[in-house]
């Protein structure tokens, strides 16, 4: 007899509800209603947290507050709050806050995306905040109301990654009388076209925000950041959004997971060493025709969504196909009056076409507003999430 045939109901848990895992969810439990399938999922706080808005919570706006038992009702799904502290493949089983619940599952999806990677420099993990999670973003929050009411101070964001961009700017603006320094070993917007590029950096130098390029942090201090060439840079703050990182949980079940601990899939998104697990978002380690996907909303809400729909397709029988993905655009807040928008090939290599200012705003308003009115649609009909045609072309 199967591990399966075992039980009369097919038990999905689902592994973080960010993005990823609150679509996961919703989508499985729509599209195995009528089965006999129990959907659980698993979180350490009640509360849905919109990622891609941490840079405005730390810059000291008010965000919506969603709660995850509301987003679920009338769905089905169970909801157990905690923190997933082991796996045991081959048990089949989660556990929760070191053992307060052990679940008991047939398929599992690996939602709990990544982390800032404050291990490579020493004094990050010390001296510097990060934008991992709600409570660290108000902790930046109230350092940097502390410092500005002093009259004056220095910022130092480290990473020039489209992350430190928007936090950059979204500081500057709401605090002018503080010095903001980005720093990054490249050009802020380097993965853009040179025209959305050179709005990106005027953006910058309207708001006063410095430009460190050139030089790796090769200590977090105190007071400041160390370059390379030996300078320190002064930091009262300094935020980290230079690299990130999967949480262990996968690696030390055992499961395949390459360099950065996110979770080697195969063309259907199953772990290529336990086909019963699916890893969605930034913990999937995912290759496409053209390369990898990188860790984005853009591509980490399709994945939830191609999985949802694989699950429950395997479960009645059915074949399914291989997931296929292309980018679309990369979209940029410049603070809260201004955005750039660079559209790209399906590899995200940049197309001619961008978008700058208010127009901008108002298109990246669009594409990045809150997940939430579309969580609460699919729990009545077959919606997709996805702007992505697939990536019928390759390069």
């Amino acid at each position: 007899m199967s591990h399966q045939d075992q039980f009369a109901e097919h038990r999905i848990v689902v592994l973080g509800a960010g993005y990823t895992g609150m679509l996961a969810a919703l989508r499985l439990a729509r599209r195995t209603r009528r089965a006999d399938v129990r959907v659980t999922l698993v979180n350490p706080s009640d509360r849905f947290t919109e990622r891609l808005r941490l840079h405005q919570l730390a810059a000291g706006q008010e965000l919506a507050d969603h709660r995850i038992p509301d987003l679920l009702a009338g769905t089905g799904v169970a909801f157990v709050r905690g923190t997933a502290t082991a796996l045991d493949t081959a048990a089949r089983t989660v556990t929760v806050d070191g053992g307060a619940a052990v679940l008991p599952y047939d398929t599992l999806v690996y939602a709990l995306g990544s982390g800032p990677d404050t291990s490579r420099v020493p004094g990050a993990d010390a001296h510097a905040h990060t934008l991992g999670g709600r409570d660290s973003a108000l902790a930046l929050a109230g350092r940097l109301r502390a410092l500005a009411a002093a009259g004056a101070g220095t910022v130092a964001v480290c990473g020039a990654g489209l992350t430190g961009v928007e936090a950059a700017t979204e500081i500057a603006e709401t605090y002018p009388a503080l010095t903001v320094t980005l720093i990054g070993t490249g050009e802020p917007g380097a993965v853009m076209g040179e025209r959305a590029r050179a709005h990106l950096r005027r953006a910058l130098d309207r708001l006063g925000v410095r430009v460190r390029t050139g030089a790796a942090v090769t200590k977090v201090l105190p007071d400041g950041v160390e370059l390379a060439t030996g300078e320190v840079v002064p930091a009262g703050v300094c935020l980290w959004t230079a690299g990130v990182r999967a949480p262990r949980l996968a690696a030390d079940a055992g499961i395949e997971v390459d360099d950065r601990g996110r979770i080697v899939t195969d063309r259907t998104l199953r772990s290529v060493s336990h086909p019963e697990l699916y890893a969605v978002g930034d913990a999937a380690a995912v290759r496409m025709p053209w390369g990898p996907l990188h860790g984005t909303c853009q591509s980490g809400m399709p994945t939830a969504q191609y999985v949802a729909d694989t699950v429950a397709r395997r479960l009645r029988g059915k074949p399914v196909g291989p997931f296929r993905f292309g980018y679309v655009h990369q979209p940029v807040s410049l603070g809260r009056h201004d955005a750039v928008i660079q559209f790209t090939h399906p590899d995200d290599t940049p197309r001619r076409a961008y978008l700058k200012g208010r127009a901008a705003v108002l298109y990246k308003e669009t594409v990045s507003s809150s997940p939430v009115p579309a969580y609460r649609l699919i729990k009545r009909a077959d919606v997709s999430v996805s702007l992505s045609k697939g990536g019928r072309a390759t390069r």
